[in-house]
């Protein structure tokens, strides 16, 4: 994953104003961008030339933005791909939607360029491997390679996007500990970005539906009024 300098970003938007708006700065920056401008578009754009991250507008025509984002979750060669979504609905059950459907961030219109490319700068900083990660993380029947970027539980490949990717390896390094949504947040989206509490509820669902099989125990442990933690724990 590059960062900054030549990172590519795939910017899916139909409204020329914001992409031109949107590709002069990101080139300023030093990124190299790609222009989609319908949702078809967009899903053979980042099949074929696999960007380091997508800027996906909500409005859309063909396919909703909403849809490209679900369509690029469910595929394994652009699953990985973090998405910044951009749209003109701020309020928080879209903003909920568009993080259940795999966004890992949102930025609402009218936006300001200069907090767009932090944005970027951070997502593109969170999904990047760090060095030296060549080693795995275990808990349990759960396995992640960390050089590899892969996860399996009892030998089953187990697919995630690169949010539930980031909390699960917290998760994994610091098994049995207890962390609020606000320590999660901090930790897994950075302090630079702002994610509302209720997005780190919609993550741990979507990471306990990819972990636990129809007869495997949640190792997702919810603490009441404290948070979550990775732990076997038998109801009692």
């Amino acid at each position: 994953m590059r960062q900054g300098t030549e990172a590519s970003v795939l910017v899916v938007e139909d409204e020329e104003h914001i992409v031109t708006l949107l590709t002069y700065n990101l080139d300023k920056e030093g990124f190299s961008t790609m222009v989609a401008l319908d949702g078809e578009d967009a899903l053979l754009t980042a099949k074929e030339r696999r960007p380091d991250l997508i800027i996906l507008d909500w409005m859309l025509p063909r396919l909703s933005g909403l849809e490209v984002c679900r369509q690029l979750r469910r595929d394994s060669g652009t699953r990985d791909i973090p998405i910044i979504m951009l749209t003109a609905r701020g309020e928080e059950h879209d903003r909920i939607r568009g993080f259940e459907h795999g966004a890992d961030d949102y930025v609402v219109k009218p936006f300001s360029t200069s907090e767009l490319i932090a944005r970027v700068r951070a997502v593109l900083r969170r999904a990047s491997p760090r060095a030296g990660n060549d080693e795995s993380l275990r808990f349990e029947n759960v396995v992640m390679n960390l050089a590899a970027h892969r996860v399996s539980r009892g030998g089953r490949d187990i697919h995630l996007g690169p949010t539930e990717f980031r909390l699960l390896r917290h998760f994994l390094q610091n098994p049995g500990r207890v962390f609020s949504r606000e320590q999660l947040l901090d930790i897994v989206w950075g302090h630079d970005v702002y994610v509302e509490p209720r997005t780190v509820d919609v993550h741990i669902r979507r990471l306990r539906k990819a972990l636990n099989g129809a007869d495997e125990v949640d190792i997702i442990r919810t603490v009441r009024s404290a948070g979550y933690a990775l732990d076997i724990h038998t109801p009692t």
